[in-house]
């Protein structure tokens, strides 16, 4: 699932009348580099939800086969944030552990094959206690870029932690059991971090390390940079 609901407001004007992850980095919309990296991967099915200039979206990329994806849309009237975007749309998602992540990051060089089998070692479905489960959650980090010093969390031989040191940012990268959002209802608004930080409290979130390019294009500061002549980047 990609995330392409919300409103972009630190992009304003540019957000005004182009929703975020159509903005183009080196040519290319954002969401665009997601949807090639996911299918090069061998993952193909892909659900993205959308809210603010919705129809934008939907014509640019269509049903996905430009991309050699098959593309699915779950629209929302008002963005439900991050873990209410995905109980709107667990009837797209299946009942297997799924991969997420946010449309207005940049990292052309992330291979989405690792994520396939990352829960799979604590596959315990049929479990009736689902709060005993070892991980429910994995995410990448990477680490504290300057407008976020402190980081989201700890990292500690793959655990992920609320306290802690060392500390990271969390990527926007994720894979989720669809378990984990039971209690959200379809349509509710409902943030993911607080979600996160409840199970990495019961140790049931683990992670790693993302050491590749990474950049929150959350200011159009942060857009010029990566558009900038390159000087030996790639």
């Amino acid at each position: 699932m990609i995330f392409a609901a919300g409103r972009g407001e630190r992009m304003r004007p540019l957000t005004d009348s182009c929703p975020k992850p159509l903005l183009k980095v080196r040519g290319r919309p954002l969401i665009v580099w997601h949807i090639l990296n996911l299918v090069r991967a061998g993952i193909t099915d892909i659900v993205i939800n959308h809210a603010h200039l919705g129809h934008m979206i939907e014509q640019a990329l269509g049903d996905g086969s430009q991309f050699g994806a098959r593309l699915s849309y779950s629209p929302e009237g008002t963005a439900l944030e991050t873990a209410g975007g995905i109980a709107l749309a667990r009837h797209l998602l299946g009942e297997e552990p799924f991969v997420a992540l946010a449309a207005d990051i940049y990292c052309p060089h992330f291979d989405f094959e690792q994520v396939r089998n990352v829960l799979e070692d604590n596959d315990v479905w049929g479990n009736p206690h689902p709060l005993d489960r070892r991980d429910v959650a994995w995410l990448y980090l990477v680490k504290n870029p300057a407008h976020n010093p402190k980081g989201d969390f700890a990292l500690h031989s793959f655990s992920i932690a609320n306290e802690g040191e060392p500390r990271y940012t969390f990527s926007g990268i994720g894979v989720y059991r669809p378990s984990m959002f039971d209690a959200i209802a379809a349509g509710e608004t409902a943030k993911l971090a607080p979600l996160l930080r409840e199970y990495a409290a019961r140790g049931q979130v683990g992670g790693e390390l993302y050491r590749g390019d990474w950049t929150d294009v959350g200011t159009p500061e942060r857009l010029e940079q990566l558009n900038a002549p390159l000087t030996g980047r790639t």
